[in-house]
């Protein structure tokens, strides 16, 4: 796929936030004694990006010293939410295309968020460390293998951090299950599942003046995602994005710091929702009834671990359904599902094989991050999430850390991706997934979410 100008295409883009409206940030102001100033800079201010200014505003002792979008509309809307906030206007950029090379040169930036479409995230995150800044880039963070090789040969050369924002780490109840897991109480994982099943239809077409439904356009004749998300789904058949689900399962397992990828084996089904989609809506007749989607309907991606863990993820965006990311955690002593909201343990439970509500262990395995902050994360987007993986890469830049969602991980989630392609290119065959690390997976130690209460 040719890397399309984002002309227009950042004004509206929610990159994962589809059909999700984002409210207000509601909670009392983000504070600690030791904060220091941080300033960052935004490229990518559309729907999501705005969101995550939204957010960077509550944290006290955070500066926004440019924005970078060629739509100026959003630029304008940003400027607002900075004087509204109290904050001073921002320099802007996107006269050309690859204005935001000039804004991570600037000397006042300390850490840059990327939340552009997905072709883009690789050039402006290079961009961004190369200039010795911090990057955090929405997901998923790569489109082909080699973009991930070449985020993580750029931080080691340079030293300079990546951090993917996969908000989904920090879900409530998955954060709540990580501390089950840590704590044995699924005994030995063995097997997990998870994915993205998600129906998109109306976020891949629209009536090109508004973001969702309304029509069967995409392309140029589109708007917000549906002028570039869609493309991917006419040029691409595998999981295009794996990491909302693998992420969090990759963290209770300890992907990169201790276990590591090892192959895949991909499978898709027919490609036939996208077509009936602008047929039922179009007409026959629409020119859009004649393009040729590749992506299957439904894409499956079973992953193999180094410490014998099975992970499936399931890729599931063309089809009328119900969201859910599929989420199933098992081991010896027992599992979790998130559709329905169920749990088992044996010994435990109050029926053997039945299952029972999730709630009291939710409750009772809260993660440390909801107990103290739960409140401050009321309205940040996403049930709370959002503040969470905003706090946390502030934090790295502050302290001058690694983020706990490194570059490692961008590279080894995102890279499921044109694996899966590759695989399912060969029926299906077996895929090695590389090591990112260069075996550095063996003695590096979790790092995510590690407070206790």
């Amino acid at each position: 796929m040719s890397r399309r100008t984002f002309l227009k295409t950042t004004a509206t883009a929610t990159l994962g936030a589809a059909l999700i409206p984002q409210q207000l940030f509601a909670g009392m102001p983000y504070h600690r004694p030791d904060d220091k100033p941080v300033r960052l800079g935004f490229i990518g201010v559309g729907q999501r990006g705005r969101n995550h200014l939204r957010n960077a505003l509550n944290f006290p002792n955070v500066t926004v010293t440019a924005l970078c979008d060629t739509d100026p509309a959003a630029l304008t809307q940003s400027q607002q939410m900075l004087t509204k906030n109290g904050r001073k206007e921002a320099a802007t950029y996107g006269k050309t295309d690859r204005d935001f090379e000039n804004m991570v040169k600037r000397d006042d930036i300390d850490g840059v968020i990327i939340s552009t479409p997905w072709e883009w995230h690789v050039p402006m995150a290079l961009a961004t460390m190369r200039a010795g800044k911090y990057a955090g880039v929405e997901v998923s963070a790569t489109v082909t293998l080699q973009e991930s090789w070449d985020l993580v040969n750029t931080f080691e050369k340079t030293g300079s951090h990546c951090m993917i924002l996969e908000n989904v780490c920090y879900r409530r109840d998955v954060m709540a299950v990580l501390n089950m897991v840590r704590q044995n109480v699924f005994g030995e994982i063995n097997h997990l599942q998870c994915g993205y099943q998600h129906d998109l239809r109306e976020v891949k077409f629209n009536d090109g003046t508004k973001p969702y439904g309304g029509g069967v356009e995409f392309g140029p004749k589109g708007y917000s995602e549906a002028r570039w998300r869609t493309q991917h789904s006419v040029d691409r058949n595998g999981d295009l994005y794996p990491t909302h689900g693998l992420g969090p399962v990759a963290e209770m397992i300890n992907i990169n710091r201790g276990n590591q990828f090892l192959y895949l084996t991909s499978m898709a089904s027919p490609a036939r929702g996208l077509h009936k989609y602008v047929v039922d809506k179009g007409g026959p007749d629409h020119p859009n009834a004649k393009v040729k989607f590749k992506l299957g309907d439904v894409v499956q991606t079973m992953i193999k671990c180094a410490n014998g863990e099975t992970i499936l993820i399931t890729h599931d965006t063309n089809s009328p359904r119900p969201y859910s990311l599929g989420f199933r955690v098992q081991g010896t002593q027992g599992l979790w599902m998130d559709d329905g909201n169920l749990i088992y343990i044996e010994g435990r439970s109050p029926k053997a094989h039945q299952w029972e509500p999730d709630e009291a262990y939710m409750q009772q395995y809260d993660h440390a991050y909801w107990k103290k902050e739960g409140k401050l994360a009321e309205g940040a987007g996403h049930g709370g999430m959002d503040h969470f993986v905003m706090r946390d890469f502030i934090d790295s830049v502050r302290n001058r850390t690694a983020p706990p969602i490194d570059v490692y991980d961008a590279a080894a989630w995102s890279a499921i991706s044109p694996l899966s392609e590759e695989s399912i290119r060969k029926g299906s065959t077996a895929v090695a997934i590389p090591d990112f690390t260069r075996g550095k997976w063996k003695t590096r130690k979790p790092a995510f979410a590690l407070d206790t209460v």
